[in-house]
């Protein structure tokens, strides 16, 4: 076992509840403090020029309204919750902060070589959505209830937000940060082979064969 692979003692405390409070506290005072947006979100001028490498962070608890973090943080609940309880808060958070940089760096680039000066990346979906292909690796015999009415196998769902988001970035002209999301994906993709030395592939496809 190399040291990447070597395991914390388990220990719950609620890091992901935690997590939420937090995130709606910053919400909280982005009225109170309306530049904190500016300040905090991810955006190549204020890295390169203004050397805020804290945003590589910072932009996973800012978001853009009520609807934005709502939504972020109902699927935070719904899925890192019973990951947390699996794998250890420690490991959680290193998971969900090692995740999210990531999702944020590789945006970053994308940015940099597009020139996007102006975009300002936010909110915690890159962190979210690798949750959400963990949860599939963890529990992928799993139900999800899409709508309240369609069921749905956790590893199916990871399969048809990846498409729509693939389709979504190229043919859409919406100011949601599809590529994020897709990072988000792939950083947890490889911190499971990396770290937990699982394919999530191979859990998939045995998840189905029983």
């Amino acid at each position: 076992m190399s040291f990447l692979q070597k395991k914390f003692k388990y220990s719950f405390f609620y890091a992901s509840i935690i997590l939420i409070v937090i995130n709606f506290a910053v919400f909280a005072l982005e009225y109170a403090f309306p530049n904190i947006k500016f300040y905090c979100s991810l955006n190549i001028y204020n890295v390169i020029y203004r050397k805020d490498f804290f945003e590589f962070v910072s932009y996973m608890f800012i978001h853009a309204d009520l609807k934005h973090i709502v939504l972020n943080m109902f699927a935070l609940f719904m899925f890192a919750l019973p990951v947390e309880r699996a794998i250890g808060s420690k490991e959680f958070l290193i998971f969900y902060f090692v995740t999210g940089v990531i999702s944020g760096l590789l945006s970053f680039l994308v940015y940099v070589l597009t020139n996007s000066y102006f975009v300002f990346l936010m909110g915690a979906s890159g962190a979210v959505y690798a949750v959400l292909l963990l949860y599939s690796v963890i529990y992928p015999k799993s139900k999800i209830y899409v709508w309240g009415v369609i069921p749905l196998r956790a590893p199916v769902l990871v399969l048809i937000y990846a498409i729509i988001e693939i389709v979504s970035e190229f043919i859409g002209s919406s100011n949601v940060a599809h590529l994020t999301h897709l990072f988000g994906f792939i950083a947890a993709f490889t911190y499971v082979v990396i770290r937990f030395g699982i394919n999530p592939v191979k859990v998939w496809k045995e998840s189905f064969r029983d």
